[in-house]
């Protein structure tokens, strides 16, 4: 099976999404298990979407006691998850 339908099919997974048709949970496990590049690319895109959680949480926490939400706070969130900086 190819790499790049697993990834999909991940991706949908990881955001709760339904799976491409002909792909179940077991497919993608079985894959993942022999595959360390579907592996590494799962981990990925798992670490993302926590830092996006945990950044956006932040921002809306920022926002709310500041009375903002606008423009300012998307450039924070953004300049958080900019590779080489470092959660703080």
């Amino acid at each position: 099976m190819l790499c790049s339908r697993i990834r999909t099919a991940l991706s949908a997974r990881l955001d709760g999404e339904a799976l491409p048709p002909g792909l179940t949970a077991r497919r993608l496990d079985v894959h993942l298990a022999g595959c360390q590049d579907c592996r590494r690319w799962d981990a990925r895109a798992r670490a993302l979407t926590a830092a996006v959680g945990s950044a956006a949480a932040h921002d809306d926490e920022a926002a709310a006691s500041a009375g903002d939400g606008g423009p300012a706070s998307v450039e924070a969130l953004l300049a958080r998850l900019r590779p080489g900086r470092r959660a703080g």
